[in-house]
């Protein structure tokens, strides 16, 4: 058994062949050759998220073992604490402990690029990242993979991190990034928009975004918390990563659907789904499309293996 630290995660699960594990294993999921049970979330006296998330990958199999803590975005400490304990399928051993917060944090943004390589329009330069911490980097070094992004807008709560972040990302891809002073001045000529916060409340609306954008809903993962609004949700094309985790735990879904606005058909289909040609993806160019992302044990344990198979070889 071998321990993976972050520094070696970083290093081993690169943008480009997260994506393509991520392509792997959505299609995988859906084919049945990886199976999740659903995921237990738990909060702690202290607020903390404490998840377990199982899933079986073929060869390997494990479960990350995380606390997500909000109040930890903006210090010297991560959000999101834990390990993925990966184990091989023959004989059932232990094979590793991979590091689950640059994990979740790489993944996350992989299996967005894959969502917007397939549904954002094929025209589309400028993207708007609702949140700058460590989530909107590693969307910006993803989907800078599937689409030429050409101007970038930002919003933050914290002013200078969203001005930190936008030295980094000028520095590091050449991309003019604008800071904002509100979600609507970031999101209103957006081709694509991410929204990047562990919101309780709904902030993007219908009225905020133009026709045509493509968004992928990040930020929260539980029934009760949504970062989308009802009316924006009700007039868009909405995909899952997994429609059964969707229908029982996404807020973006749940509460629309218990307002009467959306209907149990509006999810028009999976990641999978469209990597398989099961789900008709983009229609027109004025479609609004939405990719709810609640993070999947699939997309955790597939990385995991990756890193791990990986630093064997190394």
């Amino acid at each position: 058994m071998i321990i993976i630290e972050k520094e070696q995660v970083r290093q081993l699960l690169t943008p480009e062949k997260c994506i393509k594990a991520m392509k792997e294993a959505f299609v995988d999921l859906e084919s049945g050759r990886y199976t999740m049970p659903l995921r237990s979330i738990n909060v702690m006296p202290n607020t903390a998220k404490f998840g377990f998330m199982p899933a079986w990958v073929g060869d390997f199999y494990g479960a990350k073992v995380i606390s997500a803590y909000a109040p930890n975005m903006g210090t010297k400490y991560p959000s999101h604490i834990g390990y993925v304990i990966l184990y091989e399928s023959e004989h059932s051993t232990v094979a590793a402990m991979v590091e689950a917060g640059s994990i979740t944090e790489i993944r996350t943004g992989c299996a967005s690029a894959v969502a917007t390589e397939l549904l954002a329009r094929r025209d589309a330069h400028t993207m708007a990242l609702i949140g700058a911490g460590a989530q909107a980097r590693s969307h910006m070094a993803a989907i800078s993979l599937v689409r030429d992004i050409t101007h970038v807008t930002v919003y933050d709560i914290r002013t200078e991190a969203a001005q930190k972040f936008a030295e980094e990302t000028k520095s590091l891809y050449g991309v003019e990034v604008t800071v904002c002073g509100s979600v609507e001045e970031a999101v209103k000529a957006a081709d694509i928009i991410c929204t990047l916060c562990p919101s309780r409340d709904a902030y993007l609306t219908r009225d905020m975004v133009k026709s045509g954008v493509h968004i992928n809903a990040v930020g929260t993962f539980t029934p009760a918390t949504r970062e989308v609004a009802s009316d924006l949700v009700a007039a868009s094309r909405l995909y899952s990563d997994y429609t059964e985790s969707t229908v029982k735990e996404s807020g973006e879904y749940l509460v629309p659907l218990q307002e009467g606005l959306i209907g149990e058909d509006h999810i028009r289909g999976s990641v999978g789904e469209l990597l398989l040609g099961k789900a008709e993806g983009r229609v027109s160019d004025d479609d609004i499309t939405i990719f709810d992302a609640l993070g999947l044990a699939v997309e955790d344990v597939a990385s995991a293996k990756l890193v791990y198979l990986e630093a064997v070889k190394a």
